[in-house]
């Protein structure tokens, strides 16, 4: 099988999901269930088969034989779909042994291209979000420091509180259920960092903290969301202001350490943006050719919020 083939070229880009989808297996199940990646595999092994066996067939005899599918499939009405020859009216090769396979495998590209395009989108957004954060937490502790106001202190950790919960609120519920984002590691990983660095108990341990909850910022199991306790924190200004000072400037660098590494070189947002960006490459290279082999296949259906996704993701990539 020639590399540069339609069956060649699949194959390829089986690889390349199959690569894509094992640091987010859930993100590829499309609507059946099945995941993408191995329904692929399975349809390119039919396929090739059934390739080899149309060559070796009687011509004459397939090209006599006819049912009443054959009108239901478009193969008596063979004008070309979408200018591409060699399509059916349907849309379906009508040349392949099994037409109606080939373009149920071009449905789960379609499926796959669209919300890979979505993902890429709102990971982008997360990644900018993940930026913001890091600045967050470093403006915390530049702004907090031994000369600073009982007051002041309690506003500068309110406020940080309301960035992060912001946070929250915009990225939480997109990985999970029907979200954007659901199962995408670089993603999950990204939310339990920063929450994992407010909730970290070593900050102050050299001051006799034990993290910020002796200060009166906890994070709520439910919710995720941040809250701050002011009349815990003023008593630990009251008991230990020095101390709260250094604790909140470990934390802050500790903080932006973490999200910076998120979004550093070859790390977990990164890394996936790029495998995405290979992935819905690929596919828009060689989508003419996928086409003229397997059919145009059934246009994506998208949840309310793919859809949102993958409209922000054409108007900002697409050209």
């Amino acid at each position: 099988m020639s590399p540069f083939s339609a069956l060649g070229i699949a194959s390829k880009l089986f690889d390349l999901l199959q690569s894509t989808a094992s640091k987010t297996a859930s993100a590829t199940n499309l609507a059946d269930g099945t995941d993408f990646s191995t329904s692929l595999k399975v349809r390119l092994a039919e396929l090739q088969a059934n390739s080899v066996n149309s060559l070796t067939s009687d011509a004459a005899s397939v090209s006599s034989t006819s049912s009443p599918f054959d009108l239901l499939i478009g193969r008596d009405n063979a004008t070309p779909a979408a200018g591409i020859p060699g399509l059916s009216a349907t849309g379906r090769n009508l040349s392949l042994f099994d037409p109606e396979s080939a373009f149920a495998m071009m449905s789960h590209i379609n499926s796959l291209d669209a919300t890979y395009k979505a993902q890429f989108s709102e990971l982008s957004e997360m990644k900018e979000a993940v930026s913001e954060m890091k600045e967050a937490g470093r403006a915390l502790g530049d702004t907090v420091d031994a000369a600073s106001e009982n007051t002041a202190i309690a506003n500068q950790l309110q406020t940080f509180v309301t960035t992060y919960n912001e946070w929250v609120a915009e990225f939480e519920a997109t990985v999970k259920g029907d979200g954007v984002l659901a199962g995408t590691q670089a993603a999950e990983i990204s939310l339990y960092e920063l929450r994992q660095s407010i909730e970290n108990r070593f900050n102050g341990a050299m001051d006799g903290f034990s993290g910020l909850a002796d200060l009166g910022l906890t994070i709520d199991p439910t919710t995720r969301l941040a809250t701050l306790d002011t009349s815990k924190l003023d008593a630990a200004l009251a008991a230990n202001k020095t101390g709260v000072v250094n604790t909140i400037d470990e934390f802050s660098e500790n903080f932006a350490k973490s999200a910076g590494l998120l979004t550093s070189v070859s790390n977990f947002i990164p890394n996936r943006l790029a495998n995405l960006d290979r992935v819905i490459d690929y596919i828009s290279e060689n989508k003419t050719s996928l086409h003229a082999e397997f059919g145009l296949g059934d246009p994506a259906k998208l949840s309310d919020k793919v859809a949102k996704a993958l409209a922000a993701y054409n108007a900002t990539y697409s050209t």
